[in-house]
């Protein structure tokens, strides 16, 4: 029987949630839904000395925020419970003892002096990549090195002391990616990982194996940058005999700044003039002053978008098809068309997600918007009206704030008028056919926009023009601009009297030669 498909999203609260963590997560999520399996949210907490306060929380309303669902972790329990490592310390002691009890790992009694002192020699033999390896811990204090009684001494005495793990000088390690195919990693070119620190707590290393091996995780989907650990980690599944239950590993490609110089981080946010974070994140900096990283949900970003978008960093779905609901996107996930190269942050794209999401909402939803916004400025508005203003300006808005802005002209007069359409358009046959046009506007009430242009058609051929003639002088007379959403959906908005007092207005302050 096949076993249940369980993944994992392991993120470090050392600040907020960086977007490339989310598609990490994002991938997560997909893969399980699509297989029926679960989705687990663990908190590796292990390097104390980088735990922000507040992080914790925020990686678990950012991925609500984003649609996310975890179906266990620390806010739902579960089986397998706790699901922060600093609360699964007690545990990890066992897997370490009983690695150096079958030779695979031994206690390392170096000091931080020997070891500067080990690597100094390593770089002035112009060593390239100086570590504790199968040939240094040859001379390093170590109970590989020391007698067996020694040893025994140093640990009764309560000496500081790390356990390693012991990788062989000559092997080579393989391990079958799900995105890059056969990787192959001779042994010489991995050190010997400190596997529990001597404060006693586990590294990355150890704990992330023996809770990925508890939790039954069949697969571990993350970011490009643990490649390098991964062949250690398969001899850490070898060596507890735990190879056959490995999980099967996808190592994701990296997500590029937007001119693919390098790696997109976690300060990049700020530098480039966009989010890197999912929701706005305050904390303190390195003097303890208050620091605000930017979020796209406080941007004005869709969830729905954000997702959608990045969904396509790394992966297609092999058509032509761009937009996808999250449904959707589980519907046509699959490892197998996820990319290796590195993916290129594009904010324009993310940005034209927006539109089209926002765009695609109803309408009445659109109005709720709107009625906040103008609500914050002091401006009332029926539901009725900010729906049909909705379904007319949302084709310019590319955030929900935007709908807010293009408004405006519904609720201020103008009080300056295009100077090129006035010098071009406004003259006093013009101005004439439009305080005409005003003052027929009354007996309108309760017009349609077609039925508005009709009569604006009569009026304006009655004085011997054509409409084409007096349009823009009629925009920029109703809302001072010479562009905007359709004119007379505008006028159908205002309705007739506000209609007729602006340009009643702009007749009596401009010049018609």
């Amino acid at each position: 029987m096949e076993r249940e498909v369980r993944v994992r999203f392991a993120p470090s609260p050392t600040g907020p949630l960086h977007i490339g963590g989310v598609r990490t997560a994002l991938y997560n999520y997909l893969l399980a839904r699509k297989l029926g399996g679960k989705m687990l949210l663990r908190i590796e907490d292990t390097d104390q000395n980088r735990f922000v306060p507040g992080a914790e929380q925020y990686i678990m309303d950012a991925l609500r925020w984003c649609g996310i669902e975890i179906d266990e972790g620390i806010e739902q329990g579960g089986p397998h419970a706790p699901y922060r490592q600093s609360e699964r310390k007690p545990m990890y002691r066992q897997y370490a003892d009983q690695l150096i009890k079958d030779g695979f790992a031994y206690y390392a009694f170096d000091t931080p002096e020997e070891l500067d002192a080990m690597r100094a020699r390593l770089t002035a033999a112009k060593v390239p990549n100086p570590q504790y390896n199968s040939i240094t811990r040859a001379q390093m204090r170590n109970s590989l090195t020391l007698p067996a009684e020694e040893t025994e001494q140093l640990l009764a005495a309560g000496t500081p002391y790390v356990i390693r793990l012991k990788v062989p000088r000559k092997e080579e390690v393989r391990f079958q990616d799900l995105i890059r195919g056969w990787v192959v990693v001779h042994s010489s070119a991995i050190d010997d990982k400190v596997l529990m620190k001597s404060d006693g707590m586990p590294t990355y290393h150890l704990a992330n194996i023996v809770d990925d091996h508890l939790m039954e995780i069949t697969h571990v989907i993350r970011g490009e940058e643990w490649l390098p650990s991964a062949p250690l980690h398969v001899l850490l599944y070898r060596y507890l005999g735990w190879e056959s239950t490995m999980p099967q590993f996808a190592h994701l490609p990296l997500l590029l700044k937007p001119d693919g110089t390098g790696k997109l981080s976690k300060r990049d946010g700020d530098k480039l003039g966009f989010p890197v974070f999912p929701l706005e994140f305050h904390g303190t900096d390195a003097d303890g002053q208050p620091t605000v990283s930017s979020g796209y949900r406080e941007a004005g970003y869709l969830p729905e978008a954000f997702i959608n978008f990045l969904a396509f960093l790394g992966w297609n779905p092999g058509t032509p098809q761009e937009l996808f609901t999250m449904d959707e996107l589980i519907e046509n996930f699959s490892i197998e068309r996820v990319s290796k190269s590195p993916a290129r942050f594009d904010q324009n794209k993310v940005r034209w997600y927006n539109e089209q999401y926002l765009r695609a909402k109803p309408d009445a939803e659109l109005a709720q918007y709107l009625i906040e916004d103008l609500q914050k400025q002091g401006v009332e508005v029926s539901a009725e009206k900010a729906t049909q203003i909705a379904a007319l300006v949302k084709e310019r808005a590319t955030f929900p704030a935007d709908l807010a802005k293009e408004a405006q002209l519904f609720f201020e007069r103008p009080t300056s008028y295009d100077e090129q359409v006035i010098s071009k358009k406004w003259n006093a046959p013009v101005a004439a056919a439009l305080a005409e046009f005003a003052a027929q506007l009354p007996t309108a009430a309760d017009a349609t926009p077609d039925e508005i242009k009709a009569l604006l058609t009569q009026v304006v051929e009655g004085q011997g023009l054509k409409i084409g003639q007096v349009l823009q002088a009629l925009r920029v007379a109703v809302t001072g601009a010479a562009a905007g959403p359709d004119l007379m959906h505008i006028m159908h908005i205002l309705g007739p009297q506000e209609t007729a007092e602006r340009i009643q207005t702009a007749v009596a302050a401009l010049p018609a030669a």
